[in-house]
């Protein structure tokens, strides 16, 4: 049997080797959201979080955009009413929205018979039209991580895009040697998933994450 950490607790794990993500709060209620909300001010970003919940967006439990005291205390309050039993909901995750036009994907698969292996491509809306995905054995020398950025097709994405700055490549090879690093020491992973990764300012974050396991090594 396995089981998916919630989207909290995977990103705590992952965090702890350098993956970076978004600043963010675990809201149990409306007041908690919109007190995070006024420290980080602008537009936010909730989202129902809770053990057993892996496709927020196909039930509608992703809130974009949300300004103002009000509309977060109201969307907060509409999340935690959607929680299904079944869900383990454990509240709701704020963060302030990110603003970028490239999405990757990136994570870990563990295979039966070649154990775990760094996945890396294009995400976003043309993901599966363009189906840009390069694969690794882990673990992943830094050489190895660069080449894998240098087999993708969509190089031009790595260069000045519409206004945004080149990628760093450094940061993406930092977050490609991370997940190697994560899959090496999370003891009976199964798989690693962080969808999208956005590069927001030239850096790469990721904006979602989840980690399965074995049932027998939950993270408590």
């Amino acid at each position: 049997m396995s089981t998916t950490l919630s989207e909290s607790d995977s990103k705590t794990l992952l965090s702890g080797f350098g993956v970076r993500f978004l600043p963010e709060s675990l809201a149990t209620g409306p007041a908690d959201a919109v007190a995070f909300a006024a420290q980080c001010g602008g537009p936010m970003a909730l989202k129902l979080c809770g053990a057993n919940i892996a496709h927020k967006s196909e039930r509608g439990l992703v809130h974009l955009g949300v300004v103002g005291a009000d509309a977060v205390s109201r969307s907060c309050q509409e999340l935690l009413d959607a929680a299904r039993p079944e869900d383990n909901a454990t509240g709701v995750l704020i963060a302030p929205m990110a603003i970028g036009l490239r999405e990757f994907i990136a994570g870990i698969s563990v295979d039966p018979v070649f154990g775990p292996t760094v996945v890396f491509g294009l995400g976003g809306v043309l993901a599966e039209a363009i189906a840009d995905v390069t694969v690794r054995l882990a673990p992943l020398r830094r050489y190895d991580a660069f080449d894998m950025l240098h087999s993708l097709r969509s190089q031009s994405l790595f260069g000045p895009f519409r206004g945004e700055p080149a990628v760093d490549l450094e940061a993406l090879a930092d977050l490609l040697c991370a997940l190697s690093a994560a899959s090496s020491q999370i003891e009976g992973l199964i798989s690693i998933d962080l969808n999208p990764v956005m590069i927001v300012d030239g850096s790469p974050v990721a904006l979602d994450a989840l980690v399965e396991v074995t049932a027998a090594d939950v993270v408590s």
